[in-house]
């Protein structure tokens, strides 16, 4: 029994190599059908493995491509970039204020009485010579000036008289006497000019005093808006018409607003009692505030006569025109704020308005209010032979700064160096990193970096690109 199972053993080992062996024929006779499909596949691994070594060692190129409709969603303009004089700057905090002498006037009661008019509120416009309240008088002391201008007149009279029949009758009558009628009169008119001077004082016309000359006293005073002057100039041109209620008066410009009433229908008032205030904001002052480090710096200003750059901070959409103006440090402060230790500075400033008719009521609207918050960037170096651009145009990379040009569809980066820099503009030094001439964009730096670093400078698909970096469709695309 042991025998026929060791005889069975061999015999499936014997079977089992003759097999193998039979395969091992077949195989090695069909070759040329296997061998170049398993070629086939080392190759695909080798070429995957390839690719993504390649894939990870890959440097960005450092440019962006980007189609029409992508440049018009970023909003990209480029513009060439050329060297030009940069003013290095201080910023200062500044405000509007009222021009003193110039620009607020107070109107007074002259006399003692009662407000019994109010002519003009808050807001309307005012003409030199308009009255702007009636007074009823309660002064005895403007009364008595009164009677006593009347007396005195009524006093002079009778003394002339009484001089021509003492003249008349000379023989009879002593030269002495004649002399004391004649320096009678000359002290009478002497108080007849004062009590005058006295009325004239206190708000009457000529007119007026001539009334009471007559018996005919003032019981009310009209005050009247201050004569213009030299330095106080018209709200709107002479040239302009003028609505007002009683139709269109040419000529007639407005000299004041009434800023504020300080009385009430009705009211008592005192002699020297202020009334209202006149403002004309025609004529302003711009009142910069510097520490004591920076006192040397706006010395220098001055010195040097350089201008102020001033940043009133008004919207695009306000409708003013450009400013002009050039504004010159006019005054440096000689004394220290204790509480914020800062000392100030004077600009001048002349105004702009608007006029609106508002119903017949012709209304002025002032550019520049006395208490607008502004900034002043007070000049301190000049930078010759720089690059000029937006800050937006520029972007900071870890310590690199990056700017990028522009051909047709094409942005490349291109690494700068940063002179200065302040809120607006960056400051690039001519130094052979840009060339002169070279379109620049102005803005969307950031984004454009981040696509550079991300290498999307590929063509996208059914497009092709010029040698100029134009960017075109495939023309069969889409056929």
């Amino acid at each position: 029994m042991t025998q026929t199972a060791n005889q069975k053993s061999v015999s499936k080992l014997l079977l089992g190599i003759a097999i193998a062996g039979g395969i091992g024929v077949a195989g090695y006779f069909a070759q040329d059908r296997w061998l170049p499909f398993l070629s086939h596949q080392q190759t695909a691994s080798t070429d995957v493995a390839i690719s993504i070594a390649d894939s990870k060692g890959a440097e960005p190129t450092g440019k962006v491509l980007l189609s029409d409709q992508a440049i018009a969603n970023l909003g990209l303009v480029a513009r060439a970039v050329k060297p030009s004089t940069y003013w290095k700057t201080i910023q200062v905090p500044g405000m509007i204020v009222d021009r003193p002498g110039r620009s607020d006037r107070s109107v007074v009661s002259p006399v003692t009485g009662i407000v019994s008019k109010i002519n003009f509120f808050p807001g309307d416009n005012i003409r030199s010579g308009d009255v702007l309240f009636v007074i009823r008088l309660m002064s005895e002391t403007l009364h008595q000036t009164q009677s006593d201008l009347f007396k005195s007149l009524q006093d002079i009279r009778l003394a002339d008289a009484q001089r021509t029949r003492l003249v008349s009758a000379q023989d009879a009558v002593p030269q002495s006497r004649v002399i004391e009628v004649e320096n009678q009169i000359k002290r009478l008119e002497v108080a007849v000019k004062t009590y005058q001077k006295e009325l004239s004082n206190r708000g009457l016309s000529a007119q007026q005093i001539d009334e009471v000359a007559q018996g005919n006293f003032i019981s009310e005073i009209e005050v009247h808006a201050p004569n213009r002057s030299s330095e106080v100039p018209a709200l709107i041109e002479p040239s302009k018409i003028i609505q007002t209620s009683s139709g269109a008066v040419p000529g007639s410009a407005p000299t004041f607003e009434l800023q504020a009433s300080k009385v009430e229908l009705g009211q008592q008032v005192d002699a020297g009692q202020v009334l209202c205030l006149l403002a004309n904001h025609q004529m302003l002052v711009i009142e910069g505030r510097a520490f004591r480090d920076e006192t040397s710096l706006l010395e220098q200003s001055v010195k040097e006569g350089w201008p102020v750059e001033v940043d009133f901070q008004e919207n695009a959409a306000s409708g003013w025109p450009s400013i002009s103006q050039e504004f010159h440090i006019r005054h440096l402060a000689n004394t220290i704020d204790p509480v914020n230790r800062t000392f100030a500075f004077f600009l001048p400033l002349e105004n702009e308005s608007r006029v609106v008719d508002d119903n017949g009521r012709t209304q002025i609207l002032w550019r520049f209010r006395p208490g607008q918050k502004l900034r002043l960037r007070v000049r301190v170096e000049k930078l010759d032979n720089v690059f000029i651009l937006p800050t937006d145009a520029v972007v900071m990379d870890g310590v690199d700064a990056f700017v990028f040009t522009q051909n047709v569809n094409t942005f490349e980066r291109k690494p700068v160096r940063i002179v200065t820099q302040d809120r607006q503009h960056a400051v690039l030094a001519n130094d052979s990193s840009l060339i002169p001439g070279s379109f620049v964009v102005q803005s969307a730096a950031t984004q454009l970096n981040r696509m550079a670093k991300s290498d999307t400078s590929g063509v996208p698909k059914g497009f092709h690109i010029h040698a100029d970096g134009s960017l075109h469709k495939n023309e069969d695309e889409g056929k």
